[in-house]
C-alpha cells in the first residue's frame, strides 16, 4: 500500500510541476504579446480547460476526431509557448504575428470549448429504423377467400329389385330396337316399352 501511494505521490508531484512550468510560460508569452495584468493569466487557464476538454471527450469514446483537432491545438499552444520561452525567442521584441495568434486565441478557446461541451455526437437510433423499415419492406397479408361449403354429393338411390325375367325380356325389347333402328336403345324408350317406372327403368338399363 505505501508503495502504491508513493508512486501516485510521484505522478501527482511530477504533473504538477509540469503544469505550473506551462502554466507560467504561457504567461509569459501572453504578457510578452501585449496582454498584461490578469490577462496574461487568463491564458493559461484557457489552454489548460482546452486540452481537459478535449482529452475528456476522447475518454468518453464519442466524437474522437473533434476531440483529437482541440487536443492537438490546445497541445501546440502549450508546447509553443514553452520552446519560445527557451531562449529561441526574444520576449523583448516579439513578431507581429505572435502577437496576432494570442490576441485571436480567445476567440479560438471560446469556440474549441463550446463545440465539446454542448456537441452530440450523431448515433444511429436503436433497432427502430430496422424495425421500421422490416415493416416496410413486409408485403401485405392477402386477405384469403371465405371458405365455401362443401357441395353434398346427392343421396344414392336404393337398388331397385328387378326380376329376372323382366330383365331377360328387357334384352330381347332392346335387341329387337337395335336390330330395327341401328342404335342401342335409351332409357326412357325403354321404360316405355316395358311400362315400368323410372327407377326400375335405369335399374334395368344398368343390367343391359
Amino acid at each position: 500500500m505505501r508503495a502504491q501511494l508513493a508512486r501516485v505521490d510521484a505522478v501527482l508531484v511530477q504533473a504538477l510541476i509540469a503544469a505550473a512550468l506551462s502554466f507560467a510560460h504561457i504567461h509569459d508569452i501572453a504578457s510578452a504579446a501585449g496582454q498584461d495584468g490578469w490577462k496574461a493569466w487568463a491564458y493559461p487557464v484557457s489552454v489548460d480547460l482546452l486540452l481537459v476538454a478535449a482529452w475528456r471527450r476522447l475518454r468518453s469514446g464519442e466524437a474522437k476526431a473533434s476531440g483529437w483537432c482541440w487536443f492537438v491545438i490546445a497541445l501546440a499552444a502549450s508546447l509553443g509557448a514553452n520552446v519560445a520561452t527557451a531562449g529561441l525567442l526574444d520576449l523583448d521584441q516579439v513578431p507581429a504575428w505572435l502577437r496576432i495568434l494570442v490576441a485571436g486565441w480567445p476567440a479560438v478557446a471560446f469556440l474549441g470549448g463550446t463545440l465539446l461541451a454542448h456537441s452530440s455526437p450523431t448515433t444511429k437510433p436503436a433497432n427502430d429504423t430496422e424495425v421500421i423499415e422490416d415493416q416496410e419492406d413486409a408485403p401485405e397479408p392477402t386477405p384469403e377467400p371465405p371458405a365455401q361449403p362443401a357441395i353434398e354429393a346427392p343421396p344414392e338411390r336404393p337398388a331397385v329389385p328387378v326380376p329376372t325375367a323382366l330383365v331377360d325380356h328387357a334384352r330381347k325389347v332392346a335387341a329387337e330396337h337395335h336390330t330395327r333402328t341401328g342404335t342401342p336403345i335409351d332409357t326412357p324408350t325403354l321404360r316405355a316399352r316395358l311400362g315400368v317406372p323410372a327407377p326400375m327403368a335405369e335399374a334395368i338399363a344398368a343390367q343391359l
